[in-house]
């Protein structure tokens, strides 16, 4: 009777440690396969991505975020990755199915992401995809099952943070120039040139020109508060998904606008502006919000809002006083 008990009590020991490893591995997907987000109390300082050969890392220096230790990153994207890393939850699990006709057959390679704290907390596989609007799949490891994952009261695409390319993290700002930094500014008007212009800036001593000649009459405060706008010009986002084909088209129509800043000191910046179209029930449409643009620093597109550009769009009589 005693050895009976002892062999029940023992089982019974035994069943409740394998329930408390189950729990505990988080059924039915398991701890070790699954679990993606980084524990709320761990504070992260490093995180590392690669894909192939490429690196790249972010990692806080102080206050501040840096791109492979040199570049402050932007702070809405450096929110939106510790967001992802702390929230990151499974919406559904991918079949072996759908993970091969997916990724393997499309040949989608993973993002090997890596985060660290005062020692290596998570690392993990992302597969970015357009299969599903969080634009991932993510797998702990080579071996494990594959999930779509997501974080909580966000529906947009996830997988886009888990970015190899420097301009993803770098600040959306065309242009950040004091006006004491600023010596000389010309607009051109592409769609009607009797509208441009160009300003120069010589210790606040001001002159405005059109059509190759010195104009008089305007307003010097005017001139002074045109110049304050070019302090922080934002753009929307880059338009990353652009083929090389599509660049070339957009770059073969003519530009609405091009504007010139020259700094008192370094490189000038140019940025150019074409109309923003779309296409609506097979016929091409014109986006009223936005404006595709580009600077002559990199070959990538970015999307403006008129919103943000168009204190600067001024015309020529801006200047001078009703």
């Amino acid at each position: 009777m005693y050895k009976l008990v002892l062999k029940v009590l023992l089982i019974s020991v035994v069943a409740g440690l394998i329930l408390m490893v189950l729990f505990r591995n988080r059924l039915p997907f398991g701890r070790s396969n699954s679990s993606f987000a980084v524990e709320p109390h761990k504070e992260i300082s490093r995180i590392v991505f690669s894909e192939g050969g490429r690196k790249m890392s972010l990692e806080k220096v102080g206050e501040n975020w840096l791109i492979n230790g040199k570049i402050e990153t932007r702070k809405s994207g450096i929110l939106f990755i510790l967001r992802i890393l702390k929230e990151i939850n499974i919406k559904s699990p991918v079949s072996p199915g759908l993970f091969e006709s997916e990724i393997t057959v499309k040949g989608i390679p993973p993002v090997r992401v890596k985060i660290y704290g005062r020692k290596l907390l998570k690392s993990f596989l992302v597969y970015k995809t357009t299969s599903n609007r969080y634009g991932n799949i993510m797998k702990m490891s080579e071996r494990t099952s594959p999930f779509i994952v997501y974080i909580p009261d966000y529906d947009g695409d996830i997988g886009s943070g888990f970015s190899l390319n420097e301009l993803f993290w770098q600040p959306y700002t065309v242009f950040s120039f004091l006006p004491s930094e600023i010596a000389g500014i010309s607009l051109e008007n592409l769609s009607d040139t009797s509208l441009s212009f160009s300003i120069s800036n010589k210790n606040q001593n001001f002159t405005l020109s059109a059509m190759n000649r010195q104009l008089s009459g305007w307003d010097y405060n005017l001139v002074a508060r045109y110049l304050s706008y070019f302090a922080r010009v934002p753009f929307e986002k880059w338009a990353f998904d652009l083929s090389a084909e599509e660049k070339k088209m957009i770059e073969a129509r003519q530009p609405l606008y091009r504007i010139t800043v020259s700094p008192a000191s370094g490189k000038k910046r140019v940025l150019t502006l074409w109309e923003k179209t779309g296409v609506e029930k097979g016929a091409e449409t014109k986006d009223s919000d936005m404006l595709l643009g580009k600077t002559q620093n990199n070959d990538e597109f970015f999307i403006m809002r008129y919103f943000d550009i168009d204190p600067l769009l001024k015309k020529r009589s801006y200047f001078f006083p009703e």
